[in-house]
C-alpha cells in the first residue's frame, strides 16, 4: 500500500517512507477503533484503500482549507464503513 499512497501524495523518493508507513498504520488503527473488523482492513479493498489515501492526504496536506476537506472526506468514508455490516460483523456459519 505504501507505493499507492506515495503516488496519491505525489511523492516519488524514499525519504519519507517511514513517516508515510506510520501514517498508513495510524489510518488502519483508526478504522479498527471505529468498529471495522481487523480482517476487513485489507490492502485490496477499494474502500479501505480510499479511506487510507484520504487519511494520508489529510495528514500530509499543507493547505489548511484543503486539509479540512480531506479530513471531512475521511470522516464520511469511515462513518459509512463503520455503519456497514459487511465491515463490522463477523459472519459465523453453523453446520
Amino acid at each position: 500500500m505504501l507505493e499507492k499512497i506515495k503516488l496519491a501524495l505525489r511523492i516519488d523518493d524514499d525519504s519519507l517512507d517511514q513517516e508515510i508507513q506510520d501514517t498508513i498504520d495510524a489510518a488502519k488503527a483508526d478504522l479498527k477503533l471505529s468498529g471495522i473488523l481487523g480482517k476487513k482492513i485489507v490492502e485490496t479493498d477499494p474502500l479501505i484503500i480510499r479511506a487510507v489515501k484520504t487519511f494520508c492526504k489529510y495528514e500530509f496536506c499543507t493547505d489548511d482549507k484543503e486539509a479540512d476537506r480531506y479530513k471531512e472526506s475521511y470522516s464520511m468514508i469511515k462513518t459509512h464503513l463503520s455503519l456497514s455490516i459487511e465491515y463490522t460483523t463477523e459472519v459465523i456459519i453453523w453446520v
